[in-house]
């Protein structure tokens, strides 16, 4: 008797745990997912200099111009603003930004984009951009390309002693130099 009571009672804990576990509601994939680039990109690599989060929106047969539209400051994919995070101090030509987290938004144009570091964090879209907490605006060079990409999409390369963070979308493709700053004593002699 007692067996055929703690088997009942067995019984309706896990019908009751299955019901629960069941009951969930997941969200179906984004339409614009999350992904994330680094340099050094191999995954065998753990000590990163710079990391990227953001959104890839995809163009579904619209122009670029109509998504990230030039002269207007862009989130730089899609949700929430991209978020990138500098493991060492880093220069951009002549301007240092110092290792950290920032969200950097951009500025489209024809020739070249305005990419914008910001001290803001968790931040969506660029409803609340606010100019005052720029830490650096850098110039990206526009280059156009053949083959259109219908995700947007944020890759790093080494080129010679630079990193270069490239963005493309659609025929676009913008290319942003830079490289890990000297040590500070060395950089105020």
């Amino acid at each position: 008797m007692k067996k055929s009571i703690f088997s009942i009672v067995v019984l309706a804990l896990v019908a009751l745990v299955s019901t629960n576990l069941s009951a969930q509601n997941f969200k179906d994939l984004d339409k614009s997912p999350m992904d994330q680039a680094a340099y050094p990109s191999s995954y065998k690599e753990a000590d990163k200099i710079v990391k990227v989060t953001y959104s890839r929106p995809q163009l579904n047969e619209r122009p670029v111009s109509k998504l990230a539209p030039n002269g207007e400051v862009w989130r730089t994919g899609a949700n929430e603003a991209v978020e990138i995070t500098f493991y060492r101090n880093m220069m951009f030509g002549k301007q240092m930004i110092r290792q950290g987290t920032y969200t950097m938004y951009t500025i489209p144009g024809a020739k070249s984009w305005t990419t914008i570091f910001s001290k803001d964090k968790n931040v969506w879209g660029s409803y609340y951009y606010n100019e005052k907490n720029d830490v650096a605006r850098v110039t990206s060079i526009v280059i156009p390309a053949e083959k259109s990409l219908e995700a947007f999409s944020i890759a790093f390369e080494e080129e010679g002693d630079e990193i270069v963070m490239y963005m493309g979308w659609g025929t676009v493709r913008t290319k942003t130099p830079m490289k890990v700053a000297a040590a500070l004593s060395q950089m105020k002699k």
